[in-house]
């Protein structure tokens, strides 16, 4: 194989695939990336059996090949090149050749016939969302997903498509988050559950401008195809909770409040509530007002923001890096809280956009706290 391309476009290509290397793998051949010529491109695998993430870029190839190259080498070795052509040759014995002005590196590769290719997806029976769509989509709901290993399940959230209704759905024990949409071109119902890990890597390629990407589904597995990259994700098996039966369809009092200020107040609440347990924040709702308060060994902090009330008094705590995150991915100005008692869980929705709720569990109390 021989290539010559450009040094800043192959750096910003194998950042993107080396995101699909494993460097806990027990096998070396996974620790590779794949780089294969198609058409005078060159094409660019990172694989760990679970994650797949393949891309191309333009090249003007000499002479056609593949290698199998160990990816956090050749990652440092591409980025600290200069900003200029790179030619990569190869031999028969997987040897590679890098060169680029004055700098010649020469290093040992693997045998690409060993490399297992990621899973085929059918793209032909796909559904279409724009980017900025679905990058919000999981910008406002793949927080909430559980890190706790033993729930393997809740590690990953719930994509369903019904009719022309599509919803991402992540719980973590504590928190339940849901952003809904529409889609235009339904191509069959589907209800999967996708691992955080491969939505994270989603969000890190889609754009927030203007155009679209495809989705499709396998039994086992989930493809997103965006410009000249796919990422292959293995899905979690097992059946998601039943979210809708968690949410309360009443509530006994609603508190309208400005965003920016509610996410202030307990921030700086917060500060104090690191020093306690719990991250422990506790509001006191009373007519048009609202106090924060949080206390601890060191001190105490006293917050009281304007709110404008329908229904009863209430007092309830939370955990204050639940209520943060969710206030920080929120695009509305104002928000309502909906709440039933000080153990019941409280409800936040956006005034402006009823396709988002974040169900979020009180911490409880007692009386004279």
């Amino acid at each position: 194989m021989k290539i010559i391309c450009s040094q800043k476009l192959l750096a910003n290509k194998v950042s993107t695939v080396q995101k699909g290397v494993s460097n806990k793998t027990t096998l070396p051949i996974l620790k590779g990336i794949f780089i294969e010529t198609v058409d005078n491109k060159i094409k660019l695998i990172g694989n760990d059996l679970d994650l797949g993430i393949e891309t191309f870029l333009d090249a003007d190839v000499i002479e056609d090949g593949s290698i199998v190259i160990d990816s956090r080498l050749f990652g440092d070795i591409i980025r600290k090149l200069p900003d200029s052509l790179v030619e990569i040759t190869t031999d028969l014995d997987n040897n590679i050749c890098i060169k680029c002005e004055s700098s010649e590196f020469k290093i040992k590769g693997h045998d690409p016939s060993e490399y297992p290719k990621p899973e085929e997806v059918d793209e032909n029976r796909f559904y279409e969302l724009p980017e900025e769509l679905f990058k919000n989509m999981i910008k406002q709901t793949v927080f909430a997903i559980s890190q706790d290993e033993s729930k393997p399940i809740l590690m990953g959230e719930l994509l369903e498509v019904h009719d022309n209704d599509i919803n991402l759905v992540a719980i973590d024990g504590y928190r339940l988050a849901i952003r809904s949409s529409n889609i235009e071109n339904n191509v069959g119902n589907s209800k999967v559950i996708i691992p955080g890990k491969a939505l994270n890597e989603v969000n890190r390629i889609l754009s927030e401008e203007e155009g679209s990407f495809k989705i499709a589904f396998t039994d086992k597995h989930c493809l997103f195809l965006i410009k000249d990259t796919k990422i292959i994700t293995r899905l979690l098996e097992g059946e998601f909770i039943n979210y809708n039966q968690l949410i309360p369809r009443e509530y006994n009092l609603r508190v309208k409040v400005d965003t920016k200020k509610l996410l202030n107040s307990i921030e700086r609440a917060s500060l104090l509530a690191k020093e306690g347990k719990n991250n422990l924040v506790k509001f006191s709702i009373r007519d048009d007002n609202m106090t924060i308060t949080s206390n601890s060994e060191i001190g105490n902090v006293h917050e009281e923001i304007p709110i404008v009330l329908e229904g009863e008094d209430l007092d309830i705590a939370f955990n204050s890096r639940y209520f943060i995150e969710a206030l920080k991915i929120l695009d509305s100005d104002e928000i309502y809280l909906e709440l039933t008692t000080s153990v019941s869980p409280c409800i936040l929705k956006p005034v402006s956009d009823d396709n988002y709720i974040y169900l979020l569990l009180p911490v409880r109390i007692s009386a004279n706290s």
